[in-house]
């Protein structure tokens, strides 16, 4: 998608920005501006809260993890304000349990990060529930998904070896040294 190209935004080209990554929001907010958005940046829940609340925008993009809480709670109240927004929750942590909360909450879409704004873009305009986005450029491996997949029922399970053994079926010694290890790329 080219920087250039003129997008095809509809009445009201408005679009919410949050995350708690300074130098990312306005990297990003001065890419969607060129592309045309309206864009209005909040750095917190609290904040992206009062905004979708007092100027419920057309489009959003919402961090998924920020400091002061979740992404999903703006998500939620931007949904009770405006049905119509198009809303792309981003994660720097691809889980599927998210994303399939996200997407039942309101999201449009779910993108993990490092995302640029070309894929920011056609997430927000894709149009259709049959529409499919274009794969992406370089995926989770199979290796990263499963480790991504442990440590999140690890988590559930507030750290604990043995619970988290049990619940996914498998010997602890083995979660021992899945644990102990890097995360694959």
């Amino acid at each position: 998608m080219d920087t250039n190209t003129a997008l095809d935004l509809g009445p009201d080209p408005s679009l919410l920005l949050v995350d708690d990554d300074e130098v990312f929001l306005k990297r990003l907010a001065r890419a969607l501006q060129s592309r045309g958005f309206a864009v209005e940046t909040a750095g917190s829940v609290v904040a992206g809260k009062a905004i979708a609340r007092a100027r419920p925008p057309a489009y959003a993009v919402i961090d998924l993890r920020l400091e002061d809480g979740n992404g999903l709670d703006v998500v939620e109240t931007l949904r009770a304000a405006r049905q119509d927004a198009r809303i792309v929750v981003l994660t720097g942590y691809g889980a599927i349990a998210t994303a399939v909360a996200a997407v039942k909450i309101g999201a449009t879409d779910y993108l993990s990060k490092p995302a640029d704004a070309n894929e920011v873009v056609r997430a927000l305009l894709l149009q259709g529930d049959d529409a499919l986005p274009e794969p992406p450029e370089n995926p989770m491996s199979a290796d990263r998904v499963r480790w991504e997949h442990i440590q999140r029922v690890y988590e559930q399970c507030d750290r604990n070896v043995s619970e988290t053994a049990r619940r996914l079926s498998m010997h602890r010694r083995t979660l021992q040294r899945i644990l102990a290890k890097r995360s694959p790329r």
